[in-house]
């Protein structure tokens, strides 16, 4: 099953992501999230994978225990310090373990790594390209409501996005953001460059205070005054955060629905607690 059939259905889309291990230390712990965020029964699954291609591994395995727990898996594939024979590996692997939903990205270059000319690709547009040329996957890519950290101007940043959609992708997943107001104008302005596919809401629900400078710093996301006061007030206090960061994702994902706005995908982070707590709260929601 393809997940652009989900939009197809006039009601909400709820989904999770986890993130395999970087070594098979923590492999336990990561089938373990997955089971149980699967009995939540979310309309899909994804699964990350490090730039690189150093859990390329785990990412398809995950993948597949995700699967084999009957719910739909999008298996990320990143194309930095890859060659095309190896895409051509995984996407072979990955249409042999029944993965029919891709999200392409170009991936961030790992610390201490330089781009080369023995990379077969510079963007993802250029991996999206190649996925769409060998089978019928089902492509997702990833889009910055508030610009991509490298783009000169948001301008720029969109018709990197245009390229992509142009190359064979299929819907796109946002960066987390905190504004909700960002989104929409967001979505707003790429409709009027012609991009038409759907627009998944990448929500990261923040329980860990001291994390939320450095993500903020990889993806250009900024904090709105009322986020911060959250973070300012509870972050010295674990539990409380953690209430406070799902209340706050909680009351995002709400407006969005109320605004029309369906398809909703939560950055779980291998978290059932968060997972189980949001889709909770959701649950009588998600029914209308």
């Amino acid at each position: 099953m393809k997940i652009t059939s989900l939009f197809s259905r006039q009601h909400p889309t709820l989904s999770f992501e986890v993130f395999p291990p970087k070594n098979g230390d923590h492999y336990n712990s990561v089938e373990y999230a997955v089971s149980q965020i699967a009995k939540l029964n979310p309309d899909f699954m994804s699964v990350t994978y490090r730039a690189g291609g150093s859990t390329a591994e785990y990412s398809v395995a995950i993948a597949t225990t995700i699967l084999n727990h009957g719910v739909l898996p999008l298996a990320h594939l990143t194309c930095v310090g890859s060659t095309r024979e190896r895409i051509t590996e995984q996407l072979q692997e990955m249409k042999e373990k029944g993965i029919e939903n891709i999200l392409a990205l170009r991936g961030d270059i790992p610390e201490g790594m330089e781009h080369s000319n023995s990379w077969s690709y510079r963007y993802a547009a250029e991996l999206i390209r190649d996925i769409r040329a060998y089978d019928d996957f089902c492509i997702g890519a990833a889009c910055y409501p508030e610009g991509h950290p490298e783009s000169q101007n948001q301008g720029e940043d969109i018709s990197r996005l245009k390229e992509k959609v142009d190359a064979g992708c299929d819907f796109i997943t946002t960066q987390m953001f905190f504004d909700n107001n960002i989104l929409y104008n967001y979505i707003y302005k790429i409709r009027e460059a012609g991009i038409t596919v759907p627009v998944i809401a990448g929500i990261m629900p923040v329980t860990n205070a001291k994390h939320i400078k450095h993500i903020c710093e990889l993806s250009g996301t900024t904090l709105p005054q009322r986020f911060k006061a959250i973070v300012d007030r509870f972050g010295d206090s674990p539990k409380a955060m953690m209430d406070a960061g799902i209340a706050y994702a909680t009351e995002q994902i709400i407006d969005l629905l109320a605004n029309g706005h369906n398809a909703v995908h939560v950055y779980s982070m291998n978290k059932p607690e968060v997972a189980q707590r949001i889709h909770g709260n959701l649950a009588r929601i998600l029914e209308n």
